[in-house]
């Protein structure tokens, strides 16, 4: 049988899908789909998006590849009344390598279902059993997250990163990678967790719906959420976003020199800089999904100071603490509330299980701002942080989910 034959024939039925060739008359729903301004951002379909460009797609794209042997795509419908839900399929297909790229979308319409993960999951097993392939690949855009997370809750193991050859123009130049192979996918689902995969049921795949980087992938596939908390003073504080209005606060509490003396910002300190950290490091810490930068603001909402959470490289339970506090806001115990907050957050949204936190040995206004969020000091670290060009030595200490509550969360 050759691969045009095998187009015709082919048809998967699982956990409540029918994936099936695509036919002429299904270039409407596909338009009607990719006009989605996260599929046109997302994959490579053109944008705009028209529909000479479904019916290509349909009537010419996805019969050749087929005939060709170079792609597998499937259109993904409910099996019981054959509406359109998505695409799933193999985009490539190297057959000495006996490997294959997976890539799917979802209709607006069908989210929220777990379309894209039951597609996944049949796609792989189908291509395992009847092509013999070895290995199945996933990639995505860094900042895709919400591909990320049905790449794992299909059991992928997402891998590192890799420079893109076709980079969004608006996008990241960095792609993530992932793989399956054939062991790690499991026997089909039944039940519940066959048509309705949440964060909280159970995966045949290694990384599965309840697995620290599916949670990780659906946290930050979302917007960076406001977190709330009560200074000492009675302040109610912000934890939010940087902005564009934090610009000129940044710069003039990035010069005062008692910052200059226990951080590492530049110095001296440029426009350039704070523009640089409000709309590309804060971003991209939250986009590729390796932390989070808050600005502390008051009840006016004006700056008060920043605090980074990152996630340890080594370690994804393991958050490391940063922060810096405007002249203004000092001394009224907006850290140790911020602190908290933070901590928090990250304990229950990102299932840290330590964050650690250090400063330069001398720093005593840091150190008093997380005992008081319940830090235990652990000890000086030698020669662990370099300042200004010069290695110097650092105390060290960490905060524990059981450590908040013996502190008492601020308001």
């Amino acid at each position: 049988m050759d691969q045009s034959d095998r187009a015709h024939q082919v048809e998967i039925v699982e956990a409540g899908l029918l994936l099936r060739p695509w036919r002429p008359e299904d270039a409407e729903d596909v338009h009607r789909a990719c006009q989605d301004p996260d599929i046109q951002r997302w994959t490579t379909v053109p944008a705009p998006y028209r529909l000479e460009h479904a019916v290509d797609f349909v009537t010419k794209i996805a019969p050749e590849a087929w005939t060709a042997g170079t792609g597998a795509p499937f259109a993904v419908c409910d099996a019981a009344t054959g509406e359109l839900l998505g695409s799933c399929g193999l985009v490539t297909i190297d057959p000495l390598l006996r490997s294959a790229e997976v890539g799917y979308w979802t209709a607006p319409w069908a989210r929220g279902r777990g379309v894209a993960v039951r597609a996944t999951r049949a796609v792989c097993r189908w291509a395992f059993a009847q092509w013999g392939l070895r290995r199945i690949i996933w990639q995505a855009e860094v900042g895709n997250h919400a591909s990320r997370l049905v790449a794992l809750r299909a059991g992928f193991l997402v891998e590192g990163r890799l420079r893109l050859a076709q980079p969004h123009p608006q996008g990241d130049p960095d792609g993530w990678v992932g793989s399956l192979l054939p062991g790690e996918l499991g026997t089909p689902p039944t039940g519940d967790a066959a048509t309705t995969p949440t964060d909280d049921t159970p995966d045949a795949g290694p990384a599965g719906p309840g697995s620290l980087p599916a949670r990780h992938a659906a946290v930050f596939g979302s917007p960076q959420p406001i977190l709330f908390a009560r200074a000492s003073d009675g302040t109610e504080l912000r934890l939010r976003p940087l902005g564009e209005p934090d610009l000129d606060p940044i710069i003039r509490a990035c010069r005062d020199p008692e910052s200059i003396r226990w951080t590492t910002v530049p110095d001296p300190y440029q426009r350039s800089d704070a523009e640089f950290f409000v709309h590309e490091h804060g971003p991209t810490v939250w986009r590729r999904g390796t932390g989070a930068v808050f600005a502390i603001a008051d009840e006016s909402d004006e700056y008060c100071g920043v605090m980074e959470l990152r996630l340890s490289s080594t370690d994804p339970q393991v958050g490391n603490l940063g922060f810096m506090v405007a002249p203004q806001a000092r001394g009224r115990g907006y850290c140790p509330a911020a602190v908290t907050a933070v901590c928090a957050w990250g304990f229950t949204a990102l299932r840290m299980v330590r964050i650690e936190w250090r400063a330069n040995v001398g720093n005593t206004a840091s150190r008093r701002a997380v005992e008081k969020a319940g830090f235990t000091f652990e000890g000086t670290a030698r020669h662990a942080l370099i300042h200004r060009g010069t290695r110097i030595d650092a105390w060290c200490g960490a905060l524990l989910p059981e450590d908040i509550a013996l502190a008492g969360t601020p308001g």
